[in-house]
């Protein structure tokens, strides 16, 4: 068997090598042929000078692919996937805060005939409210999305050869993976592990990004938030009636008056809002069809182990 492993890299030059020395000292204990994928996702620090001493130091077993900017993670392990050539594959962050110790216990269960086997993070010694949003945000994305995500579930997993050429066969250039793992299918397994640390550097994960990858995963599978609209519209317009028929019920009853100042500019902003929020929708669809349509590559590789151009 040969087991091939993807770790995307973004500026990760102060926990490259401490990664590189426990993910081999793992895998050189398995009965098994492997081979290590970088993917170097444009960094600014010294993370593309480490990965070609790495594959200078290990040839037979270390590859990696240099993207010529920053594409994003999604990129990132597109490129992995391609480049892996192994009977399986497990995608895992360079941080260590997926366990290389969890690899063995992997295989044993894709040795049962899963394709994917998937390593859980519990939310111990996470923030509460970083927990509280979290739980609430699954608890309403699963309600609207075509695809069931589960929380605590993230990239650390393992992929058979078919299903990770199934990944490979879905050409959209806007991908969620998270979504795109469960949309495939094909027999999972999932078990949990306790969360871990970074061991150095600093998390790429802001609220901003967080906030961008919630609202991701929202729309990239259905399209229930624009029948919100439908539902909305038909909501209002039904109150609207019924406010106006309550103004005539009073003016029959008191005679005519105006209606108050406040009731109007509370309805007009009301609406404005929703209708610019719904606008807003809708250009995040059309958008996404907008980037579709121009059919530009995922990413582009300034740099292959092996193949380095001599730019000086």
């Amino acid at each position: 068997m040969r087991l091939s492993i993807v770790v995307p890299c973004y500026n990760e030059e102060a926990v490259l090598a401490l990664f590189d020395a426990k993910i081999r000292e793992t895998l050189d204990e398995l009965p098994i042929e492997y081979e290590l994928c970088y993917v170097d996702d444009g960094s600014r620090d010294g993370t593309l000078n480490q990965l070609r001493t790495l594959a200078k130091e290990n040839p037979q077993t270390t590859r990696y692919v240099s993207f010529s900017r920053n594409f994003g993670k999604e990129a990132g392990m597109l490129a992995g996937l391609k480049e892996a050539t192994g009977d399986a594959v497990v995608l895992m962050d360079a941080d260590l805060q997926h366990p290389p110790a969890l690899i063995p216990k992997m295989l044993e269960l894709y040795e049962l005939g899963h394709d994917q086997v998937i390593a859980r993070r519990t939310r111990e010694g996470d923030r509460f409210v970083r927990t509280l949003f979290s739980k609430a945000y699954y608890r309403l994305i699963n309600r609207a999305v075509d695809v069931e995500l589960t929380d605590g579930v993230g990239d650390f997993r393992l992929l058979s050869r078919q299903a990770v050429d199934a990944l490979l066969a879905l050409p959209e250039y806007n991908r969620f993976s998270k979504g795109l793992f469960s949309w495939i299918g094909f027999d999972t397994v999932t078990f949990d592990y306790r969360n871990a640390g970074r061991e150095a550097g600093e998390t790429k994960w802001r609220f901003s990004s967080l906030l961008n990858y919630a609202i991701d995963g929202l729309i990239s599978f259905n399209n229930r938030p624009l029948r919100l609209g439908i539902y909305f519209g038909l909501a209002l317009s039904a109150l609207a009636v019924l406010y106006a028929a309550i103004i005539i019920v009073l003016a029959i009853v008191n005679g005519i008056t105006a209606p108050g100042y406040v009731t109007l500019i509370v309805a007009i902003v009301g609406l404005g809002g929703l209708q610019m929020s719904m606008i807003g929708l809708v250009g995040e669809y059309i958008g996404r069809i907008y980037y579709e349509t121009k059919r530009r590559p995922h990413y582009l590789v300034k740099e292959r182990a092996g193949d380095r151009l001599d730019r000086r």
